[in-house]
């Protein structure tokens, strides 16, 4: 049986389960029997262990096991008679002042809020939008020409030149020796040899690259060079220390032709330029609109957050930072990241999860209300779109089909997009174009 439900909060609620003592021994006895069907123990037959051995090594077991059992079949009775939508776990601890033969249980738990949105015509959304031009495949072109560098000795006479004077320039890649030292003194770190690295990638301090810039080849030289402050080598960082490098090698960068070879080299099998272009061109466009729908989806977002009207269960939030913290561990690790002994403490994903758990329960209502839920025509739709950039898109399907909780996650997306496109429908809705690289340098996320 179970008392009336009180409310202790806004979410908040408690009730109070309880049951014959006797009704939990009857059923532990009744288990411990089939158990002592199967039990061994040395120096008796299988199934002919006397029941009080067997109670003795499985009994704790099993009336944890029907304890649990009753607790939680009387729990969800109760919250099914008085319609209730519990939220995430209730906390069930024993109550001490049970009358005697009962066993009586405190269950204090979080229901699901009332999600109240506001006027959907009143809000305002602006949208963004954006073109690929020639200039941003130029770019792309040159990104992948960059990509496929090769070098060579400069001043060497070659098949593509010599690369100019023989003096280390922007772009060059050098090899030195150097030594730093700070009060005459080496510190750790501050010395290697043959140390390669390109002029003007900025993968040294500002004053080491100065300083190598016209230099030859067996060339030494000495200069000041003022770590940072945040500098990440915390035994120098502030202070100024004295290197001395020598250029051991220098080589000039050859970027390759745009030519036949090079969009072969690119997946065009019949080397046409043409073709190159368009195809460079199509992928850019699909991933600007990849970026503009997850732009525009993020404004939809945020729109709900502050026209939605919701308390949200703390017991959600916490179990959402639990998992936050969890798959940035899994993430970390896959990276190759040592996480053994690093604390994710979860009170640092709180805002994020609460976020995350607001937009559920708006969206949850959002559907439910206007019946937005994903088709399958919908999810074979999006199966197939992410199929075409994929040699063989048969594959695609088969892996999304072939796995419920991958389809679980396309089915989400559809309904995402269902819920942008109901509310774009409704609100009062701008649109300004943005820069290509604006775009494409933001990493919107709903």
């Amino acid at each position: 049986m179970a008392t009336a439900v009180e409310t202790l909060g806004k979410l908040e609620r408690r009730i109070t389960i309880s049951f014959p003592l006797t009704d939990v021994r009857t059923e532990v006895e009744k288990r411990l029997k089939v158990q002592a069907r199967t039990a061994k123990a040395p120096g008796f037959r299988p199934g002919k262990v006397p029941l009080k051995m067997v109670a003795a090594q499985y009994g704790y077991q099993i009336e944890s096991e029907v304890l649990n059992d009753k607790v939680g079949r009387a729990f969800n009775d109760a919250a099914n008679e008085n319609n209730l939508r519990v939220a995430g776990f209730p906390n069930i601890v024993p109550k001490e002042d049970a009358v005697e033969g009962q066993l009586a249980f405190d269950a204090t738990f979080e229901v699901y809020p009332e999600v109240t949105i506001g006027d959907l015509a009143a809000v305002e959304i602006e949208t963004v939008q954006a073109e690929v031009s020639e200039a941003e495949i130029d770019k792309t072109i040159d990104i992948l020409r960059k990509q496929r560098v090769h070098f060579h000795t400069k001043g060497e006479a070659g098949e593509h030149g010599d690369g100019g004077e023989p003096v280390a320039a922007e772009g060059d890649r050098v090899t030195v020796d150097f030594v730093g030292s700070i009060d005459d003194v080496e510190f750790p770190g501050g010395k290697a040899d043959g140390y390669a690295f390109v002029l003007g990638e900025g993968r040294m301090l500002p004053e080491f690259e100065a300083a190598t810039l016209g230099l030859k080849v067996g060339e030494a030289k000495t200069f000041p060079l003022s770590f940072p402050e945040d500098y990440h080598g915390k035994d120098v960082a502030g202070k100024t220390a004295s290197f001395t490098i020598t250029l051991q090698k220098l080589e000039w960068a050859h970027l390759p032709e745009v030519d036949a070879e090079f969009a072969k080299s690119l997946g065009v099998a019949d080397g046409d330029l043409a073709k190159m272009r368009e195809d460079i061109k199509v992928n850019l466009q699909r991933e600007v609109a990849g970026r503009v729908k997850a732009r525009n989806k993020e404004a939809v977002m945020d729109a709900l957050v502050k026209v939605a009207e919701l308390d949200v269960p703390k017991t959600l939030i916490t179990q959402d930072s639990d998992r936050l913290a969890e798959m940035t561990r899994q993430d970390m690790a896959q990276r190759g990241m040592n996480v053994k002994d690093v604390p994710f403490p979860p009170e640092l994903f709180a805002e994020k999860a609460e976020r995350r758990v607001r937009l559920g329960l708006i969206l949850s209502q959002l559907v439910g209300d206007n019946k937005l839920q994903a088709t399958s025509e919908q999810v074979k739709a999006q199966i197939e779109d992410f199929a075409q950039s994929y040699e063989d898109p048969r594959e695609v399907l088969k892996y999304y089909y072939s796995d419920r909780s991958r389809l679980g996650e396309i089915e989400a997306l559809v309904l995402e997009e269902n819920v942008v496109t109901y509310v774009l429908g409704l609100s009062k809705v701008t649109s300004k174009a943005v820069a290509f690289d604006e775009l494409m340098g933001s990493n919107a996320q709903a």
